[in-house]
């Protein structure tokens, strides 16, 4: 009775006729070229209009040291987001130890690198998760509620900023969207009990999706600590720029990296370039630029931000090495491969 559900285990291949996965793997090849070609290109056009000498004799100027300890303090808080996602597990009864998702956080870093795609980290980590369990289910459900509690986190972060932090000029059309995102992200976050009363009317494919997340939405309480998590980490993150902009010579304010990072990175979580690269680096120009900050600083800061990223991604290959692959799903395990197959 189970030979329906296992036989896309057990089949060696696809029919040698079938044309689609010649086709299919390009795709994302496709759009990870291209991201990281728009990335690049917006890069350029802004070195290009600002001249690229004033900002490579900035770049000169950074420090090593300083450099040095903001990759420690990016990494620093990778340690957070592990801990923040086995909180969110633990709600779905998916247990595993901290150091496991400390790599599993480290090997999708280091998969985002290199693995085209939006979301290759957290299908990453959602594998080296579910898979050995066989709660790819829960664990992708995990994977997706803590990418929605950092976004949470960082709204209401960037909108309590705006909120209490603007003393730098910062005009309405800035400070004004930001406080309204953050404002409907609570109310959602308030109404998440009324939404899970709604599971059971929708259609089955999202009724059963739902089914993983209702926990989530029962009890948006559990959700506090998650959230809390994500607010001290992008604060981590801003007081890490504050050191890199220390480390340039720069005597800008810590309040203005704790009103300006969060807005910025709610800009460069956009999925529309490689890690945020080009349009980071365009909001630093607006954002610090209107506090003040001379245009040319504002481009080398967010470039050596995006160094201090990459750098840690990199760093993460020693715990993809070090991992142990996620072992295949046992054959008598039937409802796994549904579950894989629905998602």
């Amino acid at each position: 009775m189970t030979q329906p559900t296992q036989s896309p285990l057990t089949e060696p291949s696809p029919p040698p006729s079938a044309s689609p996965p010649d086709s299919r793997p390009a795709h994302p090849y496709r759009a990870f070229t291209i991201r990281a070609g728009l990335g690049v290109a917006v890069v350029a056009a802004l070195l290009w209009h600002y001249d690229a000498r004033p900002v490579f004799r900035i770049l000169s100027r950074e420090r090593p040291a300083y450099f040095a300890l903001v990759v420690a303090l990016y990494v620093a808080g990778q340690l957070l987001c592990a801990y923040r996602w086995q909180l969110l597990s633990e709600i779905l009864k998916v247990h595993a130890r901290l150091s496991e998702f400390v790599a599993f956080t480290f090997v999708g870093m280091f998969t985002n690198l290199f693995v085209p795609g939006l979301l290759a980290g957290d299908a990453a980590r959602a594998i080296y998760l579910g898979r050995p369990r066989n709660r790819m289910g829960e664990a992708v459900a995990s994977v997706v509620a803590d990418r929605v509690v950092g976004l949470v986190g960082l709204f209401w972060l960037a909108a309590a900023s705006a909120i209490f932090l603007n003393y730098a000029p910062l005009p309405s059309s800035v400070i004004t969207p930001t406080i309204l995102v953050g404002a409907l992200s609570l109310l959602g976050f308030l109404a998440s009990p009324i939404l899970a009363r709604l599971i059971p009317l929708m259609p089955r494919p999202i009724r059963r999706a739902g089914g993983f997340v209702a926990p989530y939405l029962h009890h948006p309480g559990r959700l506090l600590i998650p959230i809390a998590l994500s607010i001290a980490l992008q604060m981590v993150l801003a007081v890490g720029q504050y050191w890199l902009a220390v480390g340039l010579g720069l005597s800008t304010p810590l309040s203005l990296f704790l009103l300006c990072v969060p807005i910025a990175n709610v800009v460069a979580s956009l999925p529309l370039t490689l890690n945020g690269l080009g349009i980071r680096e365009s909001a630093y120009l607006v954002l610090f630029g209107m506090a003040g900050m001379g245009k040319d600083d504002a481009i080398a800061l967010g470039l050596l931000w995006f160094a201090a990223m990459v750098i840690s991604g990199l760093m993460g290959g020693i715990a993809f090495v070090t991992t142990p692959a996620p072992s295949a799903l046992p054959k008598e395990a039937g409802i796994a491969p549904s579950t894989l197959s629905s998602q």
